[in-house]
Order: C-alpha cells, then sequence, then structure tokens
C-alpha cells in the first residue's frame, strides 16, 4: 500500500529522502557514457552540421555569432530531455519490473517521494549541462553575461521536465505509451522552442505560437544567461517558470498522495 505519511519539518525522514536521491543519481552515473557521455557526443555533432550548414560570418542573431547564439539552445536541449529521461525511466523501469512497491513502501510522504525523485532527474539534467558546456567550450568562445539567469534557467527547466517525466512514468502502462510520450509529444516541444533559431525568424502565426509552448521560455532564458539577448521578456519567462513547476509539483505531489496507476 503506498504510504500516504503527511509531511512535517520536524519528522521529516532525511535519511530516506537522500537514500532515495542517492539511488537515483547513481542509477544513471553507474551508465555514465551512456546517460552522460553520450549527450555530450549528440551536442557536438549537432554544432558540427550547424557550422557546416550556416555562413557562420553572415549569419547574425541578438548581436552575436550564430555558434555563440546556438550553443546554449544545444546545451538547454539536452538538460530538458536528459530531465525527463531520468525520472520517467525510473518510474516506468519500476512498474514493469515490479519493484515500485521498493520506492512505495518505506516510510516516505507523498512530498518527500516527489522531492527525491525529481532532484534526481535535476541532478542528471544539470551533470549533462555543465559537461556539454565545458565540451562545447573548447569549439566555440562562449560568453557568460548573467549566471543567476544561467542557473535558475537550468535548474527551472531541468525540474519541470523532471516532474513531467514522473507523470509520464506513472501514466505510462508500457514502453510504448512511454516512446510515445516523447517522440509525440517532450521531442517536439524542445526542438520547435528555439533551440536552433530566433523565433523572431519564425512567421506571425509559428511565433505566436511558440509563445504559449513553455520550454522556449526556459530555452529562451538560459540563453539570455549567455549572449544578453532574449526574444521574450526575462520576466516573462521567471513567472512561467514558478507558475509552471509549482503547477507540475502539485500535480505529482497528488499523484503520490492518491496512488494514481500505483495502487495494486
Amino acid at each position: 500500500m503506498l504510504n500516504n505519511r503527511n509531511f512535517d519539518a520536524s519528522r521529516t525522514n532525511w535519511v530516506g529522502l537522500w537514500t532515495l536521491f542517492s539511488k537515483e543519481t547513481s542509477r544513471f552515473l553507474k551508465v555514465f557514457y551512456q546517460t552522460v557521455l553520450a549527450p555530450v557526443v549528440t551536442n557536438i555533432l549537432f554544432l558540427t552540421v550547424f557550422l557546416i550548414v550556416i555562413d557562420r560570418e553572415d549569419f547574425i542573431i541578438g548581436g552575436v555569432s550564430y555558434p555563440e547564439f546556438l550553443v546554449p539552445g544545444l546545451v538547454m536541449m539536452q538538460i530538458l530531455q536528459n530531465a525527463f529521461m531520468n525520472t520517467t525511466s525510473t518510474i516506468m523501469i519500476s512498474k514493469v519490473q515490479g519493484n515500485i512497491v521498493d520506492i512505495l513502501l518505506p516510510p516516505l510522504s507523498s512530498l518527500e517521494l516527489t522531492l527525491a525523485i525529481s532532484f534526481g532527474g535535476v541532478a542528471r539534467g544539470m551533470i549533462v549541462g555543465l559537461a556539454s558546456t565545458i565540451a562545447l567550450y573548447f569549439f566555440i568562445d562562449m560568453k557568460f553575461v548573467n549566471f543567476f539567469y544561467i542557473i535558475f534557467f537550468s535548474l527551472s527547466g531541468s525540474l519541470a521536465l523532471s516532474l513531467l517525466g514522473i507523470m509520464g512514468g506513472i501514466w505510462s502502462e508500457k514502453f510504448d505509451h512511454m516512446a510515445g510520450l516523447t517522440a509525440f509529444i517532450i521531442t517536439p516541444l524542445t526542438f520547435l522552442s528555439g533551440s536552433f533559431y530566433s523565433i523572431e525568424k519564425l512567421p506571425f502565426i509559428l511565433e505566436f505560437l511558440a509563445k504559449y509552448n513553455p520550454i522556449f521560455y526556459f530555452i529562451d532564458g538560459f540563453r539570455a544567461g549567455f549572449i544578453g539577448y532574449s526574444d521574450a521578456p526575462i520576466i516573462n519567462g521567471i513567472i512561467v517558470c514558478i507558475v509552471l513547476n509549482t503547477i507540475l509539483f502539485f500535480l505529482v505531489y497528488k499523484m503520490f498522495q492518491t496512488g494514481y496507476k500505483l495502487r495494486t
């Protein structure tokens, strides 16, 4: 049975919370080449292809060269996708293997479960992002204009996708559902959110729709931290991040609390 112990800061199971978080981080670090190195190599390949295709000298966006504009989008794309994959796979694999009870049975509240698992996804996203930034720095002379924007939007984005990953893992009943969710929702939203281009280059209707894609604000704000340019006001992005993460956190918390698709 799912443990629904109410959260009490004075009685928080810090050992259990830390243990579950450590389990989540060690799970992806054990396959470092697959979970961290592979995304870095993918980013280098993306960068190589774009630099071959695009005339770097004539393509200026936001007052910077295209490579400088592109790199933050590539980094943030990997942060988001890896944060999502970490939590989705955690829940989905546990459900398929029948050991989800090992997560639900210990004396952890719904809030503690939400924190530990989502922060595991955040950790993977941030590690991949840091590794990608270091690797791409050897190819492109990157600037760091505002570290607050870089940290805030990377943390907010990875947390949002981690929470979405938990929701997707709980909702999915088999791996086909998870693959469909990734292929038809997460990947398109990520690729069509300004990762490789400024949305100001889009036709009016597509630019209008892009501004209703929350992932656009994660990437736009993160990029502003590197080059000082954004397609939308930064305050709008901060508000979207806070509101979206609050809603997603509450939904995941309620899923654990009610045992949605987790009770047997």
